[in-house]
């Protein structure tokens, strides 16, 4: 198998998408792809999906997932949308999703959810290996950004989504329902650090330090001696003092509220009201 991985760019949410694929056999998988979505006017567009889309066809890969690391709080996910253009693709998460449908049924009241996961194709379970043709995907759950992270081990790759970033970015914020500092730290030190050193890790986000050039590649022993916030001896008393000080000052995400919505229900849109249209709630604090 010749293991072959393209990345994709969202600029406005700062999210890497992949195509991962066995140049032999044309099997493929996407990564965390992006919805478009302009909260002033409710439009959404497919202009990030669309080279996904392109590169797919023009490569004749054969996609038979769309893997989702978790239910991204910055953007929409356009995971459906693949069913368009490639109808037997199926969209896969891991099955601790359940927890976090559970958590913002109540928040949204979203009463016609169903919380056992069902809107998705297929639930990972930890340590499982799903094949894609060629592909062997071996899930590592990697909670603490929230409690239902995954990351995706492809032959001497992983994709960390927001658990780890670039080692100038450090790592994903853990104040989110049910996130936890202490299960990020067990998530990063106990089994992606636990990786071989030179395993290549491709993260969810970057978001360009000081203006830098995208970077979105790095490997296990890099991030152990330079991520800026969870080095490989940091200890874990540091590191989640450090990671509450940390979120307690962050802004939450400008799509948080309409993309957790999207997501949770695997992409797919609320039903459309009697006048035709579909809308998303935006709960207010008093």
């Amino acid at each position: 198998m010749k293991l072959q991985i393209q990345h994709f760019f969202d600029s406005v949410t700062s999210t890497l998408t992949y195509v991962v694929y066995d140049q032999d056999t044309r099997d493929a998988v996407v990564i965390d792809p992006v919805w478009d979505y302009d909260p002033a006017s409710g439009k959404l567009s497919t202009k990030s999906m669309d080279p996904v889309v392109a590169f797919v066809k023009e490569m004749k890969l054969h996609p038979h997932y769309v893997m989702e690391t978790h239910a991204h709080a910055d953007h929409l996910s356009s995971s459906q949308l693949f069913k368009n253009f490639f109808p037997d693709i199926k969209i896969a998460i891991g099955e601790r999703i359940t927890e976090v449908q559970k958590v913002f049924k109540k928040v949204f009241n979203m009463n016609d959810l169903n919380t056992s996961g069902s809107d998705f194709d297929i639930l990972l379970k930890e340590g499982e290996v799903l094949q894609a043709g060629s592909l062997k995907i071996k899930t590592l759950f990697t909670p603490g950004h929230t409690p239902a992270c995954a990351s995706y081990l492809i032959e001497d790759a992983i994709f960390t989504g927001d658990a780890l970033f670039m080692p100038d970015s450090g790592t994903g914020r853990c104040d989110f329902p049910a996130g936890s500092a202490e299960n990020l730290y067990d998530s990063v030190t106990g089994k992606i650090y636990s990786l071989p050193e030179n395993t290549r890790i491709f993260v969810g986000h970057d978001y360009q330090p000081n203006g830098r050039a995208l970077m979105y590649q790095t490997t296990v022993n890099e991030e152990k001696n330079q991520n800026i916030q969870l080095k490989g001896h940091t200890s874990k008393e540091d590191f989640v003092k450090f990671r509450q000080e940390r979120d307690a000052t962050l802004a939450a995400p400008k799509l948080l509220l309409p993309s957790i919505q999207v997501n949770i229900r695997a992409g797919q849109l609320p039903a459309a009201e009697e006048n035709g249209t579909r809308y998303l709630k935006l709960p207010l604090r008093q």
